[in-house]
């Protein structure tokens, strides 16, 4: 298995024009955002971090947040022009933004994507109605049906995001809305089980998510219907037809380089094996502060020791069906897989039908990756 270099670069944008009661993103409700401030806070940090990585060549741009899709397009495009004036861009670099289905947004995805963006990942989360509001969202399944219609039109390469195993939901309510996205889908589908996360509003009202056994029934069913139409599971929350994977995620989920620009973004930088974790500050005005006066706003930088970097790259790898190459584990850190694993906790993982081992390559197993949590803690402790 040989992965191609890769380099990415993370945008921050941390407003939202509400908080999802789910979401425990960095994402806050704030009025009055002066995006000139916030633009030049942007390339002071790229140039900042340019100083010591211009040799790298950029594979991929991603727009995160937050709600990405609430920034004017000039300053997206500003900030893509400043990117490609202080790296060298691949050819084929991947520029996505996420956004949300609210018609007022639907009307800027032509700007976005003459502002440079060239892949749109969509915040759907559900095609019912009481699902929507549940979750919190702003928008119904009719907006959300014609923001992908749209992104049809625009963008050659889209996604969308789903939540499921919702409270009440049963097999046959996630078989029909799965079939439905189907049927609108492009090459790109996120699929994600609802969790209830610390210090969002669903962990202090104390909404409870699925189960383990309906939990177990719908993953199940998601995999055989996303595999019969073509779309396979290449990361456990991730399908997509061959060679629509999102290149930006899979340079995390490979343990490859990446800048994190923004508010409570992170990156991590790799030098004669040795890599460094970069934290900025998450409260938006702290960062813009720190960024005014020294010019980035990091945080902390600190160098991985050798065991957190193994233990970050399996971790990230075994979500990926691809696995863990011994090559590829070689190329990040020079040492060898084999010798950093504990024999009889591997072999048990293995006997139990959870990981396997084989041709060198590091994988779980579909069983392994629906408990990978479990897996991770016996193996890696």
């Amino acid at each position: 298995m040989n992965i191609a270099p890769a380099f990415g670069i993370y945008i921050h944008w941390p407003f939202c024009a509400k908080k999802c009661p789910y979401c425990d993103f960095n994402s806050h409700v704030q009025d009055n955002i002066d995006q000139d401030i916030w633009l030049n806070a942007y390339l002071n940090e790229l140039r900042h971090y340019a100083n010591e990585t211009s040799e790298r060549l950029v594979t991929s741009v991603f727009f995160g947040g937050g709600t990405p899709s609430l920034m004017a397009p000039r300053v997206i495009e500003a900030i893509l022009a400043e990117i490609q004036r202080l790296w060298p861009c691949s050819d084929t670099i991947e520029i996505t933004a996420e956004a949300n289905p609210s018609s007022s947004e639907i009307q800027q995805f032509q700007d976005f994507r003459q502002a440079g963006i060239n892949r749109l990942s969509i915040g759907v989360q559900s095609f019912n109605d009481p699902a929507l509001r549940f979750l919190g969202r702003r928008h119904d399944a009719g907006e959300a049906k014609k923001a992908i219609e749209a992104a049809t039109t625009v963008f050659e390469r889209f996604s969308f995001d789903l939540i499921y195993a919702l409270p009440g939901q049963t097999p046959d309510i996630w078989q029909k809305e799965l079939k439905e996205a189907l049927s609108l889908a492009g090459g790109h589908l996120s699929l994600y089980q609802l969790t209830i996360e610390p210090g969002t509003e669903f962990h202090k009202a104390r909404v409870e998510a699925a189960d383990e056994e309906i939990g177990s029934t719908l993953f199940e069913i998601t995999q055989e219907l996303m595999t019969e139409a073509g779309l396979p599971a290449y990361e456990i929350s991730n399908h997509a037809k061959p060679s629509q994977e999102s290149r930006h995620n899979l340079v995390y989920w490979r343990g490859q380089d990446y800048l994190g620009i923004g508010p409570g973004a992170h990156g991590r930088l790799t030098g004669n094996y040795q890599t460094e974790m970069m934290h900025n500050y998450r409260e938006p005005n702290k960062w813009l502060e720190r960024v005014a006066s020294h010019g980035f706003g990091q945080q902390k930088r600190t160098v991985l020791s050798a065991e957190e970097r193994r233990d970050e790259i399996i971790l990230m790898s075994l979500r990926l069906q691809e696995g863990l190459s011994s090559a590829h584990f070689k190329a990040l850190t020079g040492l060898n897989l084999a010798d950093q694993l504990d024999p009889d906790r591997l072999n048990a993982l293995e006997n139990e039908g959870f990981l396997s081992f084989n041709d060198n390559i590091l994988k779980a197993t579909p069983e392994g990756r629906q408990r990978l949590n479990a897996v991770l803690a016996h193996l890696l402790a």
